[in-house]
């Protein structure tokens, strides 16, 4: 029978084996390639044969790359926009705050200012609201919509802080009330919509936004609509928990629903719209700022299952499984991150259009784009509705096909594509996305040799995008105190025995980026002595010292240099800890600096212009 089953699973793109991050040979086991048969409707005992082969078509087409990108290195400025703090905002970054801070980082020499995913979330839910979660990623979030940069929004404002203002009490602290701040926006919104409603008819742009938008438009205001109803009396915003009738998109129901409730499909249409005009000018903006590639934008690996994209076409995704990631060094079991996966055979029987949209909504206002976990262009682990995260498998896409959707829509809208290439990164990945012009991702703490040592900057790709850190990983202040190993012994995410080798061998890392520095030419005079193991680590990061390792990096190879705006301020606390959900405030942590101190504040212009003297501005 293995023999028959191994046939039939790698014919339907199941791959049997896979070589994981540390070297080593895995094979999954024969109830998890049952389970991802019938995950895709194959029957393990009598299925037919699928059409799945290794002989996949190489990419036709590649992602551009300017002359005037490829001929200079560029740096720019990473942010987690919902952290953004400032005077005017709500409690939440906007996109307005995105425009400023944009504006400030290209005075300082910056390239590019990136962001988190901004695709929608659960409106009428934001509890819900990890930006890798989203309800669609063609389609934008509302709360990053900038109130007094609306028509009648100044004036909502002035009326709502008089009529209530405990509402507006969500704007302070240090974490981020999504609740508080989904009220208050949710209030306003409303407010002013009331008053523009029925300019809405008249208004040519809004109706063109409408009509280009389509029926994937309208079916995303419509799923928004009804969410919003239902949790208004009293159910959940997912389509999976709503009664059977509005379940079905096409169904009489869900059309009645739509006629008795045009104003509220309206009132979603409208904030879409508010949004797209708002990032759009944040876009134009950030290039008038004198930024080469301007806003550089995230797309989330996947969706939620129970969101808009889900209902409005159910055949695009798999119910039966949902995607996550293998047993690696940090997470002994997996990850599984909850998401449901594109079918292969759908993509594929539509010409791999579905990609090629989203790709296309996301590229139409940026410079640049990042795809979070991009080897799901050519895999993702998926794991079955009844198994754990290690039960599961990697299921394959046609790699060369979905290489060229998005490469299309880059070449479209004039975009650079960066290709987020962590973890079990499959054998030739990075050589197929280098030929196609997709940026490598290269993370500082992992350009290491065999012996831990780190990697010379000039041994950097040319075509890839070097960072200190990520949003999963800890800033450069909290490495170095070893923040982020202790906070994974408090969220039980590991032992007390991992915990103590991670400690010891962070002592031995940091030392081994010292003798980095130290070849580079860059280690403050007066670490000699730690660098030959004479003296102990200073326990806290200097400025200097965190200069003199981002001055480090700038001077690699790569085209690119992202430096997180948390490490421009010394930040410790990280965006998200991996593998937790209510033990760590995830996506919740605010910038400690606000956006109207940042042009002041002598760290951030410190680091600017340091990395003004790396890479400075083309000709």
């Amino acid at each position: 029978m293995t023999g028959r089953l191994d046939r039939l699973a790698a014919s339907h793109g199941i791959q049997l084996a896979y070589v994981s991050e540390l070297g080593e040979d895995r094979v999954i086991d024969d109830d998890a390639k049952r389970a991802l048969l019938r995950a895709l409707g194959v029957d393990p005992e009598e299925g037919a044969e699928g059409d799945f082969h290794d002989g996949a078509e190489p990419p036709a087409g590649a992602c551009p790359l300017p002359p005037a990108i490829a001929a200079h290195r560029h740096w720019g400025v990473a942010c987690q926009l919902y952290a953004l703090r400032s005077s005017r905002n709500l409690g939440i970054g906007d996109f307005e705050d995105l425009a400023r801070l944009a504006i400030l980082a290209g005075r300082e020499g910056a390239a590019f200012v990136g962001v988190n995913p901004l695709h929608a979330l659960f409106l009428a839910e934001p509890s819900r609201y990890s930006p890798y979660s989203p309800s669609t990623r063609r389609f934008l979030n509302p709360l990053y919509v900038a109130v007094d940069h609306m028509e009648g929004g100044p004036e909502a404002l002035e009326r709502l802080r008089v009529e209530a203002p405990a509402l507006f009490e969500t704007a302070d602290g240090d974490l981020l009330d999504y609740v508080g701040v989904g009220r208050l926006k949710r209030a306003l919104f409303d407010a002013v919509f009331e008053n523009r409603r029925a300019e809405l008819e008249d208004e040519q742009a809004f109706q063109r936004f409408v009509e280009e938008g389509g029926q994937a438009l309208a079916g995303f205001a419509l799923f928004e609509a009804i969410s919003e109803d239902q949790v208004a009396k009293g159910g959940h915003a997912g389509w999976h928990h709503w009664p059977e009738a509005l379940k079905d998109h096409g169904s009489a129901e869900v059309a009645r629903f739509a006629e008795e409730k045009r104003d509220r499909v309206l009132f979603h249409l409208w904030l879409q719209f508010e949004a797209e005009e708002q990032l759009a000018s944040a876009q134009a903006r950030a290039k008038a700022a004198g930024m080469a590639i301007g806003l550089y934008l995230d797309l989330a690996v996947g969706v939620a299952p129970d969101g808009a994209e889900t209902w409005a076409d159910p055949a695009l995704t798999v119910s039966a499984a949902r995607v996550g990631s293998p047993p690696d060094m940090f997470n002994s079991q997996g990850q599984d991150w909850g998401l449901a996966p594109l079918s292969p055979k759908a993509l594929a029987e539509r010409d791999h259009k579905p990609l090629f949209d989203a790709f296309m909504a996301l590229t139409r206002h940026a410079g640049a784009v990042r795809i979070d976990h991009a080897m799901g262009l050519a895999r993702l682990w998926w794991i079955p509705n009844e198994a754990r995260s290690a039960g599961g498998g990697y299921v394959r896409y046609h790699f060369g096909a979905m290489i060229d959707a998005v490469a299309s829509a880059a070449g479209k809208n004039r975009c650079l594509v960066i290709g987020e290439d962590l973890g079990t990164v499959p054998p030739g990945f990075r050589e197929v996305m280098a030929g196609a012009n997709v940026f490598s991702y290269r993370v500082l703490y992992f350009e290491r040799h065999q012996d831990g040592s780190f990697i010379a900057p000039e041994a950097y790709p040319r075509l890839s995008l070097a960072c200190i850190s990520t949003h999963d990983l800890a800033t450069l202040a909290g490495w170095w105190t070893g923040n982020d190993i202790a906070l994974r012994f408090e969220a039980g995410t590991q032992d007390e025995a991992a915990t103590s080798r991670d400690r010891a061998s962070r002592q031995d890392e940091k030392r081994m980026l010292l003798q980095a520095l130290h070849r580079s030419g860059l280690l403050p005079d007066r670490l000699e002595a730690e660098v030959r193991g004479d003296a102990a680590m200073p326990q806290d990061l200097s400025e200097d010292l965190a200069i003199a390792i981002h001055r480090h990096l700038a001077k690699s190879a790569a085209l690119l240099f992202a430096v997180q705006l948390d490490e421009m301020v010394g930040a410790r606390r990280q965006a998200n800890l991996p593998g937790t959900t209510d033990q760590y405030p995830n996506w919740r942590i605010r910038t400690p600096v606000s956006l109207d101190e940042l042009g002041g504040n002598d760290r951030f212009l410190g680091l600017a212009a340091a990395m003004r003297e790396e890479r400075p501005k083309a000709p």
